[in-house]
């Protein structure tokens, strides 16, 4: 399972905070943490900054690298921050993400064809969310066909189904792992991630569904995972499920974790 460890974000005040008075202390604190407990990459957004945008994740991304030998994902919807972001980093990003809307499929295609990335493709078509497993499975079977004519190798794009809460429609879990299940089994190679914490907006207990939810993905082919490393239950599901699916050759990943401390029962 590939961890995309989701804490850098300026939709979090302490993070939009720190980012505002270029407090590299405090991020790479947040990034260091992230690693050292099993994150293989680190999110990165400066979403909420707008007009700052494409300064402020440039700004995360040197800060970030410079304490931290991870490669990045770089998470925004504006090709010309994505595009100054990816000339800055070291070594070969996450960016996340391109989508079939016609508008940023043609602006984002060039930036993720300019140099060697892996790929996050948003199950959305149009401006409306999907609602169903098909919706999900047509517009990601699509967005593979047209990455892959644009040369990109199948197993560097992450086809994201798009979780949405269960408190608005408690069908939103089946649609999302009934996604997984579908892109996994039609495209051999192809890799999936979802947002977890997604699932759980609007209830409460969010730690318990997502841990739940993180359970039945694992059991349904999901390869990665945009969540907080740092949550030691969070991570205890993750490795169990993984040991339990024979994702874990004797058991290694599980001892190593636990022999750690990076996992715990409560």
């Amino acid at each position: 399972m590939i961890i995309v460890g989701e804490k850098i974000n300026t939709s979090r005040r302490s993070i939009a905070a720190a980012v505002e008075k270029r407090d590299a202390a405090y991020i790479t604190k947040i990034a260091r943490e992230q690693a050292e407990v099993g994150a293989h990459y680190i999110d990165v957004n400066a979403g909420t900054f707008l007009e700052q945008e494409v300064e402020c994740l440039c700004w995360l991304v040197e800060t970030v690298q410079s304490e931290v030998g991870l490669p990045l994902c770089l998470d925004s919807p504006n090709p010309r921050a994505l595009s100054e972001a990816m000339k800055r980093h070291e070594g070969e990003p996450m960016v996340n993400s391109i989508s079939l809307e016609p508008e940023r499929f043609q602006a984002l295609l060039p930036v993720v064809t300019s140099q060697p990335c892996h790929v996050v493709a948003l199950c959305m078509a149009e401006t409306s969310m999907p609602t169903s497993v098909e919706e999900r499975v047509q517009v990601g079977s699509e967005l593979i066909r047209r990455l892959t004519d644009a040369g990109i190798p199948l197993e560097k794009i992450y086809v994201d189904p798009l979780v949405q809460p269960v408190s608005v429609d408690t069908r939103m879990g089946l649609a999302t792992l009934g996604a997984i299940a579908s892109i996994m089994n039609d495209f051999p190679g192809v890799n999936t991630i979802c947002g977890l914490s997604n699932i759980s907006y609007g209830l409460p207990e969010r730690h318990l569904i997502n841990r739940s939810f993180l359970a039945l993905c694992l059991s349904y082919g999901l390869s990665a995972v945009i969540l907080d490393p740092t949550d030691k239950q969070l991570m205890a599901t993750l490795v169990t499920g993984e040991m339990l699916l024979n994702r874990d050759e004797y058991c290694e990943n599980f001892i190593a974790a636990y022999q750690a401390g990076r996992i715990s029962e409560r």
